[in-house]
């Protein structure tokens, strides 16, 4: 006859420690997401603009760089131009619908790069420390003090303004954060028993810092990941704002900084596209959140 285990057998009477079944971590981290009202907003408003920038087009089609109607159109005037037109005279709808694709691009694809390069540096010096921490946080500090808008413009401009040019300049200035953190997360872990087990038994270096280490360092990891993605956003209408997008790219960020001078004149050119960048982040900045809540024991509790 099969024996009850320690999940099958009924809770001891007056034991409150086995009156419930364990839970596991992930499935505990996607109950308290799931019941967090603002982490479950950003999810709906970041499926919005999602759902908007890949299928928009199926449905509203148009260039976003064609002069379709005269100058200044104000919104909600003209049906074939439901939101105006610009100082062009060009269509802010297809803008909005074809901008947000290279916007989000850029985001995501500089959240890489940070994470990459932060995540590398910082486990290398967490786990080995002494002169290998040293050198890497002399380095980290020195990015860390450049003026990083700055320096950001400064690569643009030498590498001549593209999608990917922005994303590489927005990821080069921002890992030092995320190098900071990896390392605070590897100088707490390395000491516990499981990764002192680890060499016990002879694992290699390399097989403690990737398996062992960094997926129990991963939740405030993929917290910053999520939060440096409506960082690197901000960042890229920044650099448009400043003119130092791509021309030939249609971004949220290109169209305020074409409309930036006449906006006193016509607001709408340039509030529409800073809705979609203010939603856009504020959506991941509370899916952030919800994720931080989630994943962090000392604050389920909250």
């Amino acid at each position: 006859m099969k024996q009850p285990t320690a999940e099958t057998a009924p809770a001891a009477a007056g034991d409150p420690a086995t009156a419930q079944r364990v839970e596991s971590p992930a499935r505990e981290a996607w109950r308290m997401f799931s019941r967090n009202v603002p982490a479950l907003l950003g999810v709906f408003l970041l499926a919005l603009v999602l759902l908007a920038t890949l299928y928009g087009k199926l449905f509203y089609g148009g260039d976003p760089f064609e002069i379709v109607w005269a100058p200044y159109e104000p919104p909600l005037t003209t049906p074939s131009v439901p939101l105006g037109t610009d100082y062009l005279g060009r269509d802010i709808v297809a803008g909005l619908l074809t901008g947000g694709a290279p916007t989000l691009t850029v985001g995501a694809s500089a959240a890489l790069i940070t994470m990459v390069i932060g995540i590398s540096l910082g486990s290398l010096a967490g786990y080995y420390g002494g002169w290998v921490d040293n050198l890497l946080m002399r380095i980290t500090e020195f990015f860390q003090v450049l003026p990083a808008l700055l320096f950001a413009m400064v690569l643009v401009t030498l590498f001549s303004p593209s999608l990917w040019t922005i994303a590489i300049a927005i990821g080069v200035v921002s890992w030092p954060q995320t190098a900071r953190l990896t390392r605070a997360e590897f100088l707490r872990i390395k000491e516990l028993e499981y990764v002192t087990a680890a060499r016990a038994i002879g694992a290699r270096n390399r097989r403690i810092i990737w398996k062992v280490i960094l997926p129990n360092a991963a939740p405030p990891l993929i917290v910053s990941a999520t939060l440096t993605i409506g960082v690197a956003v901000l960042f890229e209408a920044g650099l448009s704002f400043l003119g130092l997008g791509d021309p030939n790219v249609m971004s949220w960020g290109l169209m305020i900084g074409a409309n930036r001078d006449y906006m006193l004149d016509a607001w709408w050119p340039v509030t529409f596209p800073g809705l979609a960048i203010f939603v856009t982040v504020f959506a991941v900045s509370l899916i952030g959140d919800g994720l931080n809540d989630a994943l962090n024991p000392k604050l389920r509790g909250r």
